[in-house]
């Protein structure tokens, strides 16, 4: 039944030479990878104004230079990612860049921090996506923890079934989307150029503002440049890309900054001429949308988009997350099920955990996504400012042919991003402070998992000058609860081991019943041993446990291996497990870190 589930939800499995197939060609790689990007221009331009609606609707003319310089940032993050992408053509961006020219801590810092923002991406975009839902229809308000769990269980399954599936049904609400923004901006500057807007709902550029501050500046400036999150999403996800991987991933790249750039300076210039006034009941976005084309079907079609794009913009981090994933566990600093793929040749490992973290995280910031937006940007600026200088040290090390440019494009960017993290920190500490945390306690578990690889690797190893435990003979343990056909069957299996080493142990909790059984089974079966235990407080594992430690000590002194052989009946019906108490289990399971003591399970397959 489970299986059926399983194939109804994900679909056939596919072979590994189908994994050619599953390549992404550019429009479906700008859909799936520049979704998170592209969508940031729903709450970018609004976290800019939520910080100068502090000083007074005077400053909103404050957001056109801010703007200007968050595209300056985008340039800068976007040439600088395209150099990272040949250089490194394998995936892994500021992961990978950060390791190999910054040293293994860096590279750990910025790998950290974006498995983190990818289930961040996840847990933001599909609570802002939730947002435009409720804002559209407010009886939904009070449901929006509910909705988001249910849009992420919904792309969990689709991201199971494979990227190119995956990417066939996220293209069209993104284009969608981008098309509507279009329209929106279009008709929007069309107004403004016809006199249909009057230019006294907003303050004229260059108005003198009181209380205006180079501070509060900057704080607008890093709170809008939230809109970045995701363009270091395509440098990840190389390895998804048809052939030519490294040229298809650049020319996507650029698409995306050159979109992002006209959408971001659009919602920012309509903002400000309308005067749109930050609402936590109604987004930017949507006002804008009504005061352009009013409370019509437009305004539905473009807060519909905008909610599909905000909801499938998490598929950035399902489609990122798992390649970074795999990286790291190839390095041993997380764990190898991350490097497995799955039926449809997703690592459906790093997909299925992805979506448990983040509705971890919606419950746990229920669903708020003003709380989850600089938590989410700092976490994306850290690896930007490493990325960065990672290729700086590239350049000034390797120099290569025409490096100057390069190393200057580098250097902006990770001068920018270093002062962006810097404002982060500086004005939204108390949202952000649980990075301090979180990121020291992920690096140490790093080490410490690959500490155990390592430690793991060296004794495994043939070489290791482990002593070989001589062995002349085979003591076998047969723990019995009655006389049945599963204990005759593994004694049959026993016998067929060591015929003259068998102990039957049998576990009493009453004296009589103990005298009982002692008898019936001299009757059948005379020629095994019996050793009898008896149990003070009931209990199966403490005796039995006792006595194999005692037999084994014994064995090993005379080079004799101990092996348990565990009686088990298999029901026909999974379900039928709960109506047994699983005694072979617990046995199985408690003898199972004892050294020196081999533990094999005769299963006995129930026929009804």
């Amino acid at each position: 039944m489970m299986s059926s589930i399983k194939r109804l939800l994900i679909g056939r499995p596919l072979q590994s030479a189908e994994l050619g197939e599953q390549k992404l060609n550019k429009t479906k790689a700008l859909a799936i990878l520049s979704s998170d990007a592209l969508s940031s221009v729903a709450y970018g331009p609004e976290q800019i104004l939520l910080v100068l609606i502090t000083v007074g609707a005077a400053a909103f003319w404050y957001s056109i230079p801010i703007a200007a310089g968050v595209l300056i940032l985008l340039t800068a993050l976007i040439l600088s990612y395209r150099q990272i992408i040949f250089a490194y053509p394998h995936g892994g961006g500021a992961y990978v860049v950060s390791k190999e020219n910054l040293g293994v801590n860096s590279g750990l810092i910025a790998g950290g921090s974006l498995l983190v923002d990818y289930i961040l991406t996840v847990a933001v975009s599909v609570s802002a996506g939730t947002d435009a839902i409720t804002s559209a229809f407010p009886a939904l308000h009070p449901y929006n923890v509910f909705i988001a769990i249910i849009f992420v269980v919904f792309l969990t399954i689709l991201n199971l079934r494979g990227v190119t599936e995956s990417a066939s049904v996220l293209a069209y609400p993104v284009y969608l989307f981008v098309a509507a923004l279009f329209l929106l901006i279009a008709v929007g500057l069309y107004k403004i150029a016809t006199g249909q807007v009057p230019p006294v709902l907003h303050s004229p550029v260059g108005t003198p503002v009181a209380g205006i501050s180079l501070f509060i500046l900057l704080r607008a400036f890093a709170s809008g440049s939230s809109a970045l999150t995701g363009v270091e999403a395509i440098s990840n996800a190389i390895p998804n890309f048809k052939h030519p991987a490294p040229n298809n991933a650049a020319k996507t790249l650029i698409a995306m900054g050159s979109l992002l750039a006209v959408l971001f300076s659009g919602i920012v210039y309509l903002a400000y001429y309308y005067s749109i006034i930050p609402n936590a009941e109604v987004t930017v976005v949507s006002q804008i949308a009504e005061s352009v084309f009013g409370r019509n079907f437009m305004y539905f079609f473009i807060q519909g988009t905008t909610a599909l794009i905000l909801i499938l913009a998490a598929n950035t981090g399902y489609s990122a997350f798992p390649l970074l994933a795999v990286n790291l566990a190839k390095d041993k600093f997380i764990p190898r099920m991350f490097t497995i793929r799955g039926d449809r040749l997703g690592y459906s490992n790093g997909i299925i955990i992805l979506g448990i973290a983040s509705i971890l995280l919606i419950i746990a910031f229920e669903g708020q996504t003003e709380h989850l937006i600089p938590l989410y940007a700092v976490g994306v600026f850290i690896p930007f400012t490493l990325s960065q200088t990672g290729m700086i040290v590239k350049w000034v090390r390797e120099k290569p042919a025409g490096w100057i440019p390069k190393l200057m494009i580098n250097a902006t960017g990770a001068i920018i991003s270093f002062i962006v993290t810097i404002m982060f920190f500086l004005t939204k500490f108390p949202q952000i402070w649980p990075v301090l945390i979180f990121l020291p306690i992920i690096i140490y578990m790093f080490h410490t998992i690959r500490k155990h690889y390592d430690a793991v690797g060296e004794q495994l190893r043939l070489t290791t000058c482990e002593p070989s435990f001589q062995i002349e003979g085979n003591v076998i343990i047969v723990p019995v609860a009655g006389m049945t056909h599963v204990v005759e069957n593994s004694l049959k299996y026993a016998k067929s081991l060591s015929p003259n080493q068998i102990l039957a142990v049998y576990v009493a909790f009453d004296r009589e019943e103990e005298k009982r059984f002692k008898e019936k089974w001299k009757q059948w079966q005379p020629d095994v041993r019996l050793v009898t235990l008896h149990s003070h407080y009931r209990s199966i594992i403490q005796p039995l446990t006792k006595f194999v430690d005692t037999v084994e000590h014994k064995a090993r002194e005379a080079n004799y291996q101990v092996t348990v052989v565990i009686p088990q009946f298999i029901p026909k019906k999974g379900w039928h497990n709960i109506l047994h108490n699983q005694s072979s289990l617990l046995i199985k399971t408690f003898l199972l870190y004892k050294r020196n003591v081999v533990i094999t399970t005769v299963p006995y397959h129930l026929k009804k």
